[in-house]
This record gives C-alpha cells, sequence and structure tokens, in this order.
C-alpha cells in the first residue's frame, strides 16, 4: 500500500469507532491510574462507563489555562503538574517548554506525536532527506517533525529557524526532496534563493503547519515548484489532524478522539456548526482526556476523495477564547452558555458588545425555536445575574446567527 501510510486510513468508519470508543475505557483508566491530575479531575468515574461518545461528552473539559496552573501550582513536586503518567528516566527521552511556561514530556515511542502519517500524504517516502526548519529551541516543533521524519524512513537535516543564507546553501547542496517547518519561513527561503539566483530543484514538496496556510500563500510556492500541504499539531497532543492531495480540509489522525464544543462549555455542537476542538488522545505517556485546544473549527461532510475515511474537519477557523471585558468586568463564553442553558426554547446564542469608549452597550442575540410571551425579559434578567451587568436582549429565527464559532462578538471600534 504506497498511496495510504498504513490500512487504517482506509478503516470502515464504524469500526473505527469501534475501535476508538474501545480504547477509551482503558485510556481513562491510564489517565486516572498514572497521572495524578486526572485521578482529581477524573475523581469517581468509571472507566468501563465511559464507552461512547455520549458519555465522554459527559467529562470535564481540560482547556490549557487550566493545565498551566496545575503546573505552576505543583511545580516544586512535579513540573508538568500530574499531567504526565512516565516520570524522567529512559521512558522520558525529552522535555520540552512551551509558552507559559508550560513543559511538556516526549517518550520513547519512535513516532511519538504521530507525523509520520502527515509526511506520508504530503509526499514524503523512506530514503528521502527532509530539511526541518521547525525550531529544535526549547519547543518541541522541531522534535514533532523530526519524529516523524525518521518513523517515515527518512533523513533530516536540522535547519531550525534563521541563518537564512546558509539555509538556502544546505538546500543548494544537500538537495533535499522536501520542506518541514512554517509556511512563511519557506517562502523567505525561496526569495532569498531567488534573489541570490541559486535554483533549488529538489525542493518539490512541503509539509508546513504552526500558522495559517491561506491558498494565496499556497499558491505562491506551487508557481516556485512546491506543492505545500498543511498539518495540524499541538507539543501536548501530537498530530491532531492533516491534510491530502484533496485540499478539501483536514482528515483527522487515527490515534485521537475529535470533538467540537460550543466554545466556553463541553456541550458538543451539531454536526457542521462551528465550535472549538477538544481532543483526547490514545497516548498513554501523557494521556490528556477533552483537552480543550482553543482552537475553532467544524466537520466537513462526507469522506475525503483520496479514500481516506476518517472525519475531516475544515482547518483552523480561529480561536475560541473569546473572553471580554465590558464596563471593566470580564465575560466568559461559559457565561452565556450557562444563560442560554435556562431557556429551553434557545438554541444558539451570541453577545454582541458595541459603542465606544466607556459606553458599552451589550446585545444577547438567541436563536429561539419558540418566543412564548415574557421569554426576553426574563433572559434579560439572567443576564444581569449571570453577568453583573445590564444588556438588551434580541430574539431571532433559528439559522439567523453567523456559523463562525463567535459566542463573544466584540464590535466595538477600539480595542
Amino acid at each position: 500500500m504506497t498511496e495510504f501510510y498504513d490500512k487504517l486510513e482506509v478503516r470502515d468508519p464504524a469500526e473505527r469507532e469501534q475501535d476508538l470508543l474501545a480504547a477509551l475505557p482503558k485510556q481513562i483508566a491510564q489517565a486516572q491510574t498514572a497521572a495524578p491530575a486526572f485521578a482529581k479531575i477524573l475523581d469517581g468515574v468509571k472507566p468501563a462507563d465511559i464507552d461512547s461518545r455520549e458519555a465522554l461528552a459527559r467529562l470535564p473539559v481540560t482547556r490549557k489555562h487550566e493545565l498551566l496552573e496545575r503546573q505552576k501550582a505543583e511545580r516544586a513536586r512535579d513540573p508538568f503538574g500530574g499531567f504526565s503518567a512516565i516520570r524522567f528516566g529512559p521512558r522520558m527521552l525529552r522535555v520540552f517548554a512551551s509558552p507559559g511556561t508550560i513543559y511538556e514530556p516526549e517518550g520513547e515511542a519512535l513516532d511519538y506525536w504521530r507525523t509520520a502519517r502527515a509526511l506520508h500524504a504530503a509526499g514524503f517516502r523512506s530514503g528521502e532527506l527532509v530539511h526541518n526548519s521547525f525550531s529544535y529551541h526549547m519547543t518541541p516543533a522541531g522534535a514533532i517533525m523530526e519524529s516523524g521524519a525518521r518513523a517515515l524512513g527518512c533523513t533530516v537535516f536540522a535547519g531550525g529557524t534563521g541563518q537564512t543564507e546558509q539555509q538556502v546553501d544546505a538546500i543548494a547542496e544537500l538537495q533535499p526532496a522536501g520542506y518541514a517547518g512554517t509556511p512563511s519561513f519557506l517562502k523567505i527561503l525561496l526569495e532569498k534563493a531567488a534573489e541570490r539566483g541559486i535554483p533549488l530543484p529538489s525542493l518539490t514538496k512541503a509539509l508546513v503547519s504552526g500558522e495559517a496556510f491561506p491558498p494565496s500563500l499556497r499558491d505562491w510556492i506551487a508557481e516556485r515548484g512546491v506543492a505545500g500541504t498543511q498539518c495540524y499539531a499541538t507539543a501536548d497532543l501530537g498530530l491532531i489532524a492533516y491534510e491530502t492531495a484533496a485540499r478539501e480540509g483536514l482528515v483527522l489522525d487515527e490515534g485521537v478522539i475529535v470533538e467540537i464544543v460550543r466554545p466556553g462549555t463541553g456541550d458538543p455542537v451539531p454536526e457542521g456548526e462551528v465550535g472549538e476542538i477538544v481532543v483526547t488522545t490514545l497516548n498513554p505517556d501523557y494521556p490528556l482526556i477533552r483537552f480543550g485546544t482553543g482552537d475553532l473549527s467544524a466537520v466537513l461532510p462526507g469522506s475525503c476523495p483520496t479514500g481516506r475515511t476518517n472525519t475531516r474537519i475544515k482547518g483552523w477557523l480561529g480561536r475560541a477564547d473569546q473572553t471580554t471585558k465590558v464596563r471593566g468586568m470580564f465575560v466568559h463564553p461559559g457565561q452565556v452558555a450557562e444563560i442560554a442553558r435556562r431557556f429551553p426554547e434557545v438554541r444558539r446564542a451570541r453577545l454582541v458588545v458595541e459603542g465606544e469608549m466607556g459606553e458599552d452597550r451589550m446585545t444577547l442575540r438567541l436563536e429561539c425555536a419558540s418566543e412564548p410571551e415574557g421569554l426576553a425579559g426574563r433572559i434579560a434578567e439572567a443576564v444581569r445575574d449571570v453577568t453583573k451587568l445590564r444588556g438588551d436582549v434580541e430574539l431571532m429565527e433559528p439559522g439567523s446567527l453567523p456559523n463562525d464559532g463567535k459566542v463573544i462578538e466584540d464590535a466595538r471600534s477600539y480595542r
């Protein structure tokens, strides 16, 4: 099988779902047993009961800021805040730091972050040289891509970031088959090579990540002979989704369970609606359960034209943390969700903040299945009760609000 990395990519969707849900109770038990933070977060949960997506959705979401808070609180005793199931020694090859500072372990598995699958989809094959320009300093980006390339059977040039002219020289002399790194730095390298009159004929493909990869930049790179493909990965979770030659969304990785939830909550949204990406990883060394990425996306209907059968997402659509300060008070997406939950008529909610400096105005716009008498007034009272602020209420027909994942829209003329 050359087109696909392995047979997992072309499983019957029902078989995949069965396999993922069969692995889920074991991962819950692993998290409770080996990661003290999850022993507390999942206290009272029976692993055998978490055997469906509905059961999974009842567990709490742990977001990055909560992980950071736990790490800081327990740093003197455990730098990983009780989230790592492995300790310093032969099972933990390296430790990395992400802004915050959040410390992440790297386990001993050959393809610990599972990026070989994304590299294969981007066209990389065993025996090729990969020019890796992700950072090797402090953060795990360089290692994330290198571990996948090595698992695929590739050799890696550890370019890292910066030193543009030296990297151009290395590409010209070593003639790698492709590039791994951010798309913006690839553009810089291609521009520098053109400026110096140095052809880079071997560079025909790239796997990019770490920032937005708009079609305009993809086309610019393609015009210079490089087919760019993107993937979505994080230091905490490894690979989450990857692009294929079809360029129709990103296919979910085989080693994660992904949910799309309403921002500020743990409630899954209907298929196609934009929400926050929440991931449960099947990595036993760092068993994150319902980890909120803070990124927005939505499920695409159907399967990938390449024949891969896993669910597809639209890619990165923005950030889910829309906390906004109004009249000196912070308003959170979770508060908007709490208001909506009090009224069964409400289907979707969006808080719009408008006005000039010192004259903030809040309007809670709600899609409602029905509008019983006095509903707007009761909701306005709930707005004040939950946020401690006054706000207008506007009831709307179902389907009226934009499908962009925004729960709080800051429409003020200043920031």
